[in-house]
Order: structure tokens, then sequence, then C-alpha cells
């Protein structure tokens, strides 16, 4: 005999099918960090045992290795220059356009826009956030408060870095027998400088090659570019 299921049950499955269809995106690149986190840390505990066995010293367990200054500086260089080109995205897009492609807003947009293109204070709708329907400060921090929050992390880890990045630093002149550095001295470092500079160059290339490429070329069905039949200077139409 079939065993059917239970309204109830059926019920929690649907609810479950759609939360997944509904933040699929969400899930699915929080997904693919995780692994990603994971496999750099067992490679960089890889590498890190090595690197003690080059200097005779003794090996650290995972555990041990995913508390140390080497594993938490490179994690934070990466997360910084991530949230650096969001913040610089963000804010250039306001003002800064590209004719043709989808990553800019259409050419009469350039700036801030009206408080009706915006829908806030009076021109705010049923739906609104209640902060874009109130004055004052309240109405002027949610305005920015995207920006505002990418800048915070960004500035939050790259400080981080530069705390872990100077012990993980000065780990390593131990080891060789050298001085270590002080914070405001490792600031200034070829180290510290080169782990920041080589992250910016290529988040900073990612995203002028998708401005720039996605006037040109399509991808059927994304929102990431233009309809596939679009003119190549159709500016801020996505497909």
């Amino acid at each position: 005999m079939t065993r059917r299921s239970s309204p109830a049950g059926a019920s929690e499955r649907g609810r479950l099918r759609g939360f997944v269809r509904d933040n699929g995106l969400g899930l699915f690149f929080t997904l693919t960090f995780l692994c990603a986190l994971v496999g750099q840390a067992l490679a960089g505990h890889a590498d890190f045992n090595d690197q003690l066995a080059v200097d005779q010293l003794q090996r650290v367990g995972f555990a041990e290795y995913l508390t140390t200054s080497d594993f938490a500086v490179d994690v934070a260089e990466n997360w910084q220059s991530e949230y650096l080109q969001f913040f610089l995205y963000i804010a250039a897009t306001v003002w800064l356009l590209q004719r043709g492609s989808p990553e800019s807003k259409e050419l009469y947009k350039a700036g801030t826009e009206s408080d009706e293109d915006q829908m806030v204070g009076e021109h705010a709708k049923d739906t609104s956030p209640k902060w874009a329907a109130a004055a004052g400060w309240r109405r002027a921090v949610y305005s920015h408060s995207l920006l505002l929050v990418m800048g915070t992390i960004f500035v939050l880890s790259w400080l981080v870095q530069s705390i872990t990045g100077v012990a993980a630093f000065n780990g390593q002149r131990l080891r060789q027998l050298q001085a270590p550095m002080s914070w405001s001295q490792y600031l200034g470092s070829a180290d510290f400088w080169n782990r920041t500079l080589q992250n910016w160059q290529s988040e900073l290339l990612a995203v002028a090659s998708m401005a720039v490429l996605s006037i040109y070329l399509r991808q059927r069905g994304s929102p990431e570019s233009k309809p596939v039949g679009a003119a190549h200077d159709a500016t801020g139409v996505e497909g």
C-alpha cells in the first residue's frame, strides 16, 4: 500500500522549497563561500606546516592553525579588498556612467536623483521601509546605509588585516632571529602594502572588466547582462 504524506508534512516541504527558491542566490553563495573558506583553511594549514618544517619547528594541528594570525590575515586581506570593491562601486555608480553597460544607470540619471524617483518622504509608498518615509537624520542615514555598512566592513577588515598581519610578520621575523616591528612600522612596510595592493588591483580590474565587457557580450537570462538582442549602446538595461 502506498503511504501518503500528511498534509502537515507536505506543507512543511512546500515552505522549505519556497524558502530555497526565494533565497537561492544568497544560499548558493553562502554555501560556496563556506566551502572555499574550508578549502583555504586546509590548504593554508598544509602550507603553514611546510614552512614550519623548513624552519625545523614543530608542526601545529588544524584547530590550532585556525587561531593563528597567519590564517586570520589571509582571510582579512581578501575580505577588505572585496568590500572596498563594493564600496567604490556603490559610490562611483551614483555619479559616473558607462554608455552601453547594464552596470551603469541610464545617462540622464547621474546623481542622487529626486525624492520622487527614490520614493522617499511624501513620495514613499505603503510598502516602503519606514525610514524612507521618515524625516531628518533617519532618512539621511537610511538613504546611504548600504554605502555606510560596506565602508565600515572594509575599514574594520583592513584594520584586522593590519593587526593580524603584523603578528604573522613578526612571527616569521622571530623564527629568523630578526627584531619584530611595531604596528605603525608595519603599516609602512612592503609586506603590508604588497598584501593590500595585490588584492585591490585584481578586484578593481574585475569591476572594470564587468562594466566594459557587458556592453558587447551577453548572457541570456542574467540580470547582469542586457537582453541578447539589445543594442550595444543601450544603457542601464537588464536582461
